[in-house]
């Protein structure tokens, strides 16, 4: 797990295909012409508070032990902090494919996850208080695909998923006003940004019609209304061993 300044810093060794895919995150996130519509991701990439890991492939099993050293330390990153995941690209797969590979991911990292859901969110995903729980952290997750070409707030060269606790948003969404200033910021980036017009999808989490898993991955433009994917996620007793190892590749 690296910091950009690490990256940028030639502090650490990196392929070329994980220079090619950090560089193009980092010019997203840089762009002042075209500005980025996450105004919390780019505000936590010029400070420094991201952090990023790179895999050929990404499993629940190399994914949670990097995951758990993250929920463990994240609040010493900084307040507006992500952990940003990149697996290496390959041949380009269909949207439906990308959602299916998505919530099997999360599916298996929550049969892994050696801790309690969080008490105080409901297992049910139809449920506007329900949100992704691991190593008893509630956490905001986004996907990004090389198959979105019309929403391109929602496109990578790669698999690639954005990590945000929810402790990030306890200050910055916490009153009606800095909510709605928020997201008015957001949808005023996301009008010129994406091809598609903005998903009928994004809500505000809490409020009694929003679903946070569907905002969780995008289709690329469609808004179709997607069935829920679980209805409760898939829980097991694991007994993996989940201490952060150096899994990724380096």
């Amino acid at each position: 797990m690296y910091t950009a300044s690490e990256i940028n810093d030639g502090e650490v060794s990196l392929k070329k295909w994980e220079k090619v895919l950090f560089s193009d995150f980092d010019a997203t996130l840089k762009n002042k012409d075209r500005p980025f519509p996450c105004i919390f991701g780019v505000n936590g990439y010029k400070r420094d508070m991201l952090r990023f890991s790179f895999y050929e492939n990404i499993t629940a099993l190399n994914l949670a032990k990097d995951l758990v050293h993250y929920c463990e330390n994240y609040k010493s990153y900084g307040k507006q902090t992500s952990f940003v995941v990149f697996e290496q690209p390959k041949e380009i797969k269909t949207i439906e494919e990308y959602r299916n590979k998505f919530w099997n991911l999360l599916n298996d990292l929550s049969k892994l996850d050696n801790k309690p859901w969080s008490k105080v969110l409901p297992e049910n995903l139809d449920d506007p208080a329900w949100e992704f729980c691991f190593h008893g952290e509630p956490m905001f997750i986004v996907c990004n695909t090389p198959a979105h070409v019309n929403r391109l707030s929602r496109r990578s060269p790669g698999f690639m998923l954005t990590i945000q606790p929810r402790w990030v948003f306890d200050d910055l969404l916490d009153t009606e006003v800095k909510a709605n200033n928020a997201f008015s910021t957001v949808t005023k980036r996301l009008e010129p940004y994406d091809i598609a017009s903005k998903s009928p999808f994004l809500g505000k989490y809490g409020d009694a019609h929003n679903r946070e898993y569907t905002q969780y991955f995008l289709d690329d433009g469609e808004d179709k209304k997607l069935s829920c994917p679980f209805h409760k996620m898939e829980r097991e007793e694991s007994n993996v061993n989940l201490e952060p190892e150096h899994e990724k590749v380096i």
